[in-house]
């Protein structure tokens, strides 16, 4: 098997004492990404050890315990393979994978190299380092996934570029062209005749001076509250909501919004199983809101039935609707959808749930960070969960410091500028609250 462990090499070399002939470090990744490989209750010894120290830990999916001591008894074997084949030197710069360095041609073209190869240590984060030693500012993965773009995102500095030609969450020609427009709007040159033989398409004069066009549609992103009054309907004020309504002869009252990655473009950052679905935190938000209608603006509990998805294109109607008030002031809320283009199509209820009316005495935290608790190295999170089909983009990476203690988890979490000036419109921004919500995991764990 094989374990990932967000640690720095040398302490997890520390941590494999006494269990070398079972266990390698198969690769170091980053400064704080690191993969053991080995004998299966080897490694569960070493998850062991990591986990009470509050690092986060993670099985890889293999057939082998590659580049371990595991490898050892197929290695003349592999020699006699090699033996048998011709090599040459490399007509482009290699960096080699196994010492992290330019490789020397010579070197490379020896068959011992590739015997170590499948044995020794992989030192891609040294290789990366190399290549921008050497003054490279643009890494492409040519790959099924994207996992090497993933960990670069940890390894570059913002003046450099990775891109991905296949994506788990994206068809593969789509991946592709996303790729090339990627390239080609960073100044790589494009070869796009290539891409268009055969196409029917044809070069055409741009005129030579600036294009002038006037706007009529709204600003990317901007949700404007229309006035709803003339209709007979309250103002919900709120991003996303538009209106609100007391539902006549009972004690009711309905929330309306339109939801679409147009008008609202930060909810497109998250992205699950290559679909943008609106997270758990936006429900909580709604409801907190309806909440605040008839002043019971605390979520007792909410059961999320069903993901709310928005397309492509297009957009998704949201009604929050809050039933009777009880003895106690507690009341039911519900988040019903349905889609624009088909006025037909059925409502959708998305979460059920419970609010109560706001009390006093809620938790607080005095010392920050937490006295006592350890802290958790949450550099390579997000790659991981791209891995596992939660593509969080820029304004869903809040994630700052994470520190566990007993069975408490605590998160400083942070928004990017471009929404945080909008913040203040919500009761908490849903991707602050998502934020806070990753490293619930770590309990579990």
């Amino acid at each position: 098997g094989m374990l990932a462990v967000a640690a720095d090499e040398a302490a997890v070399a520390e941590s494999l004492a006494g269990m070398t002939d079972r266990l390698g470090i198969a690769a170091v990744n980053g400064p704080t990404a690191v993969v053991v490989s080995g004998a299966v209750e080897a490694l569960d010894e070493v998850e062991r050890v990591w986990r009470e120290r509050g690092v986060r830990t993670r099985r890889l999916t293999v057939s082998h315990a590659f580049h371990s001591p595991l490898m050892e008894p197929m290695l003349d074997e592999f020699r006699a393979v090699l033996a048998g084949l011709t090599f040459r030197a490399p007509l482009l710069p290699v960096v080699s994978n196994l010492t992290g360095a330019l490789a020397d041609p010579q070197e490379i073209t020896r068959a011992e190299y590739w015997v170590r190869h499948v044995r020794e240590t992989v030192r891609y984060a040294d290789g990366i380092a190399a290549l921008r030693a050497t003054g490279v500012d643009t890494f492409l993965e040519i790959g099924p996934q994207s996992v090497l773009t993933a960990m670069n995102a940890d390894l570059l500095a913002e003046d450099a570029l990775a891109v991905a030609v296949q994506r788990r969450d994206r068809p593969a020609p789509q991946a592709l062209l996303h790729a090339l427009a990627d390239l080609h709007v960073h100044g790589v040159p494009v070869t796009w005749t290539q891409w268009f033989t055969d196409a029917g398409a044809a070069r055409v004069d741009l005129p030579t001076y600036a294009f002038q066009h006037q706007r009529y549609w709204l600003g990317a992103g901007q949700a404007h509250a229309a006035d709803v009054s003339g209709a007979g309907l309250g103002v919900a004020g709120h991003p996303l909501l538009g209106a609100a309504v007391s539902v006549a002869g009972v004690d009711m009252v309905v929330l309306t919004g339109r939801l679409s990655v147009s008008t609202h473009v930060w909810l497109a950052d998250h992205v699950v199983s290559g679909v943008v679905v609106v997270p758990g935190a936006a429900l909580v938000e709604l409801a907190v809101r309806a909440g605040d209608e008839v002043g019971a603006s605390r979520v007792r509990e909410l059961t999320v039935a069903a993901p709310l998805v928005l397309p492509e294109a297009g957009a998704v109607r949201v009604q929050v609707r809050v039933g009777a008030a009880d003895e106690t002031g507690v009341r039911v809320v519900a988040v019903h959808s349905q889609s624009e283009g088909d006025p037909e199509a059925d409502w959708v209820r998305h979460a059920e749930g419970v609010l109560e009316p706001a009390s006093a005495g809620e938790p607080s935290l005095r010392e920050w960070p937490p006295v006592g608790a350890s802290e958790v190295d949450v550099s390579g999170w997000y790659p991981v969960l791209a891995e596992h089909g939660l593509a969080y983009g820029p304004v869903f990476r809040g994630l700052r410091r994470v520190w566990t203690g007993g069975d408490e988890v605590f998160a400083e979490v942070a928004l990017p500028d471009e929404v945080a000036t909008e913040a203040a419109r919500f009761g908490v921004h849903p991707a602050l609250l998502d934020a806070a919500l990753h490293p619930i995991g770590l309990l579990a764990g």
